[in-house]
C-alpha cells in the first residue's frame, strides 16, 4: 500500500476552485479514523492543515478533478492514469474516511484570532500552564498523559487549541484512560500504555507501569472524558494564542 506517493493524489485534484456537490453525512468516528490514516500516511507531506505542499491547500474544500464524494474515494482507489497517484489498497470504506477527514480540514476552523507568539508559548508550557507535571516533550517532562514532542506534526491549531480549552470535546481512542478492578477488588486507573492477549499495561498517576493479568480482571472500563483539565479560564486570549502557537512547532526530533 503507498504511503507517501499514495497521497500525492491530492496535489492533482486540488487546485482550482470547484465547489464540491452530494457530500455524505460523516460521523466525529469517520472523521477520526480518516484522519489517523491522513496523519499516517499524509501529514508528513501535506502537514497537519492540509497546506505543507506548495500550491495545494486541503483545506480549502475546492478541487480539481472531483465534483462529489464518491469521485475523491474512487481516485484515491483507482489512482490517476499518467500522474504520480498510483492505485491503492485502500478499501471503500477507508477511502471514505480519509475524504471526510480532508472535509473536516475545511470545516469551521474557529481558532485563535490573534497571532501567536512560539518563544512566550514555550515559557507558558514550561511554567504557568505545568504541562511538563502530565506530558513531555524530547524525553523532557512527565509520561502520565500523551508525548507532544511529534504534536505540531500531527494535529492541526485548532485541534490544539480545543484540546486545551475543552480536553474532553474529542478524546482520541489511543489516549483514553482506563480503569480497571481486579477480582481480588484492587482498582488501579491510568492511561492505557498497552495491551495484548494476556495483558493490560497502564501507566498509573505516579507514573508506575501496572502491568495486569487479563484473567484477574473483574472490571474493565475506558472511561469517557479527559483528566486533562480545562485551560479556559486559566489562560487570557493571547496566552492560549501563544500556547497554540509554540505547539504547533513540535514536530519531532530534528
Amino acid at each position: 500500500m503507498p504511503v507517501r506517493t499514495g497521497f500525492l493524489f491530492l496535489v492533482w485534484i486540488l487546485t482550482t476552485p470547484a465547489l464540491l456537490a452530494q457530500q455524505h453525512g460523516y460521523t466525529p468516528q469517520d472523521i477520526e479514523n480518516g484522519g489517523q490514516i491522513y496523519q499516517t500516511s499524509c501529514a508528513t507531506c501535506h502537514g497537519p492543515e492540509g497546506d505543507g505542499t506548495a500550491g495545494v491547500n486541503l483545506g480549502s474544500g475546492k478541487f480539481r478533478r472531483a465534483t462529489t464524494d464518491d469521485e475523491l474515494v474512487r481516485i484515491i482507489i483507482g489512482g490517476i492514469p499518467g500522474t504520480a497517484m498510483p492505485p491503492s489498497n485502500y478499501s471503500e470504506g477507508q477511502a471514505g474516511t480519509i475524504v471526510a477527514y480532508v472535509r473536516s480540514l475545511s470545516a469551521s476552523t474557529a481558532g485563535t484570532t490573534v497571532p501567536g507568539d512560539a518563544g512566550r508559548g514555550k515559557s507558558i508550557f514550561e511554567g504557568k500552564g505545568q504541562c511538563l507535571t502530565c506530558h513531555s516533550v524530547g524525553g523532557v517532562g512527565a509520561r502520565i498523559a500523551p508525548a507532544l514532542t511529534e504534536i505540531g506534526a500531527l494535529r492541526r491549531a485548532v485541534e490544539l487549541q480545543r484540546s486545551i480549552v475543552d480536553p474532553a470535546a474529542e478524546v482520541r481512542s489511543d489516549n483514553r484512560s482506563v480503569r480497571v478492578v481486579t477480582r481480588q477488588g484492587e482498582t488501579m486507573t491510568g492511561r492505557l500504555f498497552n495491551q495484548d492477549t494476556f495483558t493490560i499495561q497502564l501507566l498509573d498517576a505516579s507514573e508506575r507501569l501496572r502491568l495486569v493479568d487479563k484473567a484477574s480482571v473483574r472490571e474493565y472500563t475506558i472511561l469517557a472524558g479527559s483528566p486533562m483539565p480545562s485551560y479556559r479560564d486559566r489562560l487570557n486570549v493571547q496566552e492560549l494564542a501563544d500556547l497554540v502557537s509554540y505547539l504547533t512547532t513540535l514536530k519531532g526530533r530534528r
